[in-house]
């Protein structure tokens, strides 16, 4: 099926599509959301305070990180440009499947590659929380993380995020606009995480969150939480999904958040309190 103006539509794509390089040796992409500087990418794809930012013409700006939210996956970078060719945003609740869907990155090095496929439904999926899902047959590769997924007219209705099987899953570009509106905040714990269940000796198995990777001079990694500790849940209440996480993360200002998590030893519950909302914090105690 020939669509008219696709190559148009795909080059209009491309230049509302960025290169994010954010510390380390990956990279990820992003989507120009408005033309005063303003960008949508993953929380994981953000993982230094000063992201650095190459648009579609070459020229590079150090990014602001102006909120983020790891509950969703979901970063807002700012940079210092104006007139940038801005993306438009469908309603992702009206999608269909099989219409066509168009993916934008920076997969393996390959600047603006571009994949399409056909949208496969959009909603919850089991084990990923209740959140929906625009869930496309799409081939990603590392890379496209941040990018757009659009229709077929180039509107983007999700932020490319991850693979499941065979099926690439964006955030709905619903999703974006509510935490646009939303009231912003700075609760950042610097971690990557992967949801378990850790079986414990004469007890039921406990779902825990398993630390991936800490990054460096985070809330996380002052606090002296290491790759492999296995988050429980806060001095209020046990996770019982990643979800729970996000909302313990929410809030703005100085403030401490206690987590118990699991070193080594099931059967020894540890604690530790984190410092939060602080940029100027130079130490969190110690985890015990």
């Amino acid at each position: 099926m020939t669509i008219p103006g696709f190559g148009e539509i795909a080059e209009q794509l491309r230049r509302s599509t960025v290169l994010i390089h954010s510390g380390g040796r990956g990279s990820g992409s992003g989507v120009i959301w408005s033309s005063d500087g303003f960008l949508l990418t993953n929380a994981h794809v953000v993982r230094s305070r000063r992201p650095t930012v190459q648009l579609w013409d070459g020229r590079e700006f150090q990014a602001t990180v102006h909120s983020r939210d790891p509950f969703r996956d979901l970063a807002q970078l700012r940079i210092d440009a104006t007139n940038l060719p801005a993306a438009s945003a469908a309603d992702s609740s009206l999608l269909r499947p099989g219409e066509l869907a168009i993916a934008i990155g920076n997969p393996m090095g390959f600047v603006g590659a571009l994949a399409t496929g056909v949208i496969h439904g959009v909603g919850p999926l089991r084990g990923l929380g209740p959140h929906s899902w625009v869930q496309a047959e799409v081939r990603l590769a590392p890379g496209n993380s941040g990018g757009p997924l659009a229709d077929a007219r180039g509107r983007v209705v999700g932020i490319n995020t991850m693979v499941a099987g065979r099926l690439a899953l964006a955030i709905p570009s619903n999703a974006v606009r509510d935490l646009l509106s939303a009231a912003p905040s700075d609760g950042r714990l610097g971690v990557t995480v992967h949801p378990a269940f850790v079986p414990r000796p004469y007890r039921a198995k406990t779902f825990g969150l398993v630390i991936l990777e800490v990054e460096p001079e985070s809330p996380a990694a002052l606090a002296s939480l290491l790759p492999g500790d296995i988050l429980l849940g806060t001095g209020e209440r046990r996770f019982a999904s990643l979800e729970d996480l996000g909302r313990a993360l929410q809030g703005n200002g100085p403030r401490v958040l206690r987590l118990e998590f699991l070193r080594g030893d099931y059967e020894r519950i540890r604690r530790v309190s984190v410092e939060l909302g602080n940029r100027l914090a130079a130490r969190s105690s110690a985890a015990a």
